[in-house]
C-alpha cells in the first residue's frame, strides 16, 4: 500500500511537469505567431519616400483629358501640277545658250535660253513687208478720199481703196502679234529668240543643252520645267477602313525623314473618288504652306491624321520609372512624403506617356528627379 502511494506521487509530478512544459510551448508559438503577423502587415504597407534635396524634384498634377488617336501614313512630297509650267520655246531654232541649271530660282520674265530661230526671222520680215504695204495702202486710201470728196473718181474706185486699207492694216496686225507671241517688241525684233520665264519659281529640271537644235512646241521635251514650291502637297494613301480619318478640309501633321523633330501643319486637300482595286487604298492629298522650300519634291515623310479622342489621364514621360517589364511613379502623400505606385501604361504621344491603371485624376506626381528619392528611414 505504501508502494502504490508513491508511484502515484511521482505520476502526480510527471504530468505537473509536462503541462507546464506544455504551457510554455503553447505561449511561445503564440508569441512567434504574433510577431509574424506582424512582420507581415509591415511589408504590405508601402514604405514612404523623401527626397533629401527638394530642388531637384519637380511635381506635377494628373489631369483627365482628351487623348487623340491618330493614323499615321507614309507619304511623299510632290509640287501642286497647277503650279508647274513647262517651257517650250515658241519657235524652232538652234540654241545658242541655255542660262538656267536644275535648282536655280527665277522670276517672271527671266531669260531662260536663247536661241537663233529663222521661224523668228519670218516673223519678222512678214512684219516688215506688211508694214511696207499698209504705208502705201493708207496713202492710196488717204488720195481716193480727196478725189471721190470732189467727185473726181466713182464710188466704186473709193471703195476699192477704203477695202484695201483695212485688209493691210489686219494684216500688219496680224503678222505684228506673231511677233509678240515670240515674245518680242515688232519694233525691235531681232534674229534672236529669247524664251523667257511664265512665272517665277524654281527650276526641276532643263531639257536641252546650248547647240542643240530645237522644234518648238514639237520638242520631245521642255527646254526647262519651273515650279512655284512656297505651297507643296504631301501625298499618301489610306485604307477604305480608315478613310473616317481622312476629312477634306481636316488638319494633318507631316513630318519629313529629313528633318527629325521638325512638323509641318496642313490641310486636307482631296480624297481621291477611286479606290486602287489591288491595294485598295486612297490617294491623300494634303497641302502644305512651304516656307524657306524646305520640303523637295520626292522627300519621304510621314502624314499624320485625327481619327478621334477619348478620355484619359496623361503625364510626363520623365515622371515614369521603368525596371524592366514594370513601371512605376512617384505619388505624393503631403509633407514631402512619396508613395511608389505600379502603373500601367498606355500609349506615348509627344513626350507624355498614357496611365491606364493606377494613377487617379487630381493625384500629384513627380515629374522630375524620381531617381532623387529615397526610402524613408523608420520612426
Amino acid at each position: 500500500m505504501k508502494y502504490r502511494r508513491m508511484n502515484f506521487r511521482k505520476w502526480n509530478e510527471v504530468f505537473a511537469a509536462g503541462a507546464l512544459i506544455s504551457a510554455l510551448a503553447l505561449c511561445g508559438c503564440d508569441s512567434a505567431t504574433r510577431a509574424n503577423n506582424a512582420a507581415e502587415s509591415a511589408n504590405a504597407q508601402s514604405p514612404d519616400y523623401v527626397a533629401p534635396d527638394s530642388k531637384g524634384v519637380q511635381t506635377t498634377v494628373a489631369k483627365s483629358s482628351r487623348i487623340p488617336e491618330y493614323l499615321d501614313l507614309p507619304g511623299h512630297v510632290d509640287v501642286d501640277p497647277t503650279r508647274v509650267v513647262r517651257v517650250y520655246p515658241p519657235a524652232g531654232g538652234r540654241i545658242t545658250e541655255m542660262k538656267v541649271r536644275p535648282s536655280d530660282h527665277v522670276m517672271k520674265g527671266q531669260t531662260l535660253a536663247i536661241l537663233e530661230s529663222s521661224d523668228l526671222s519670218r516673223a519678222v520680215a512678214d512684219y516688215h513687208k506688211a508694214l511696207a504695204d499698209y504705208e502705201v495702202k493708207q496713202k492710196a486710201f488717204d488720195r481716193a478720199e480727196d478725189l471721190f470728196a470732189h467727185h473726181a473718181i466713182a464710188e466704186k474706185d473709193y471703195q476699192q481703196a477704203q477695202a484695201d486699207a483695212k485688209m493691210s492694216d489686219e494684216e500688219l496686225a496680224a503678222t505684228k502679234e506673231q511677233i509678240r507671241v515670240l515674245g518680242m517688241d515688232p519694233d525691235h525684233a531681232a534674229t534672236q529668240l529669247h524664251v523667257d520665264a511664265p512665272r517665277a519659281g524654281v527650276v526641276l529640271d532643263v531639257g536641252a543643252a546650248s547647240g542643240e537644235f530645237s522644234n518648238a512646241l514639237s520638242a520631245p521635251a521642255p527646254l526647262a520645267t519651273v515650279a512655284d514650291i512656297t505651297e507643296v502637297w504631301a501625298i499618301g494613301d489610306i485604307y477604305e477602313k480608315d478613310l473616317v480619318a481622312a476629312k477634306k478640309g481636316g488638319p494633318a501633321q507631316v513630318t519629313m525623314n529629313a528633318y527629325p523633330g521638325k512638323t509641318w501643319q496642313g490641310t486636307v486637300g482631296v480624297v481621291s473618288d477611286a479606290v486602287d482595286p489591288n491595294t485598295h487604298t486612297l490617294h491623300v492629298r494634303v497641302i502644305l504652306p512651304n516656307p524657306g522650300e524646305l520640303l523637295k519634291p520626292a522627300m519621304f515623310g510621314s502624314i499624320r491624321l485625327l481619327r478621334s479622342s477619348r478620355q484619359g489621364i496623361l503625364v510626363p514621360a520623365s515622371a515614369v520609372i521603368r525596371e524592366g517589364n514594370d513601371a512605376y511613379i512617384f505619388v505624393g502623400k503631403g509633407n514631402n512624403r512619396f508613395d511608389r505606385r505600379s502603373v500601367t501604361l498606355g500609349r506615348t504621344f509627344d513626350g507624355s506617356i498614357e496611365i491606364v491603371k493606377g494613377l487617379n485624376d487630381g493625384d500629384t506626381v513627380v515629374s522630375e528627379g524620381a531617381l532623387l528619392l529615397r526610402e524613408a528611414a523608420g520612426d
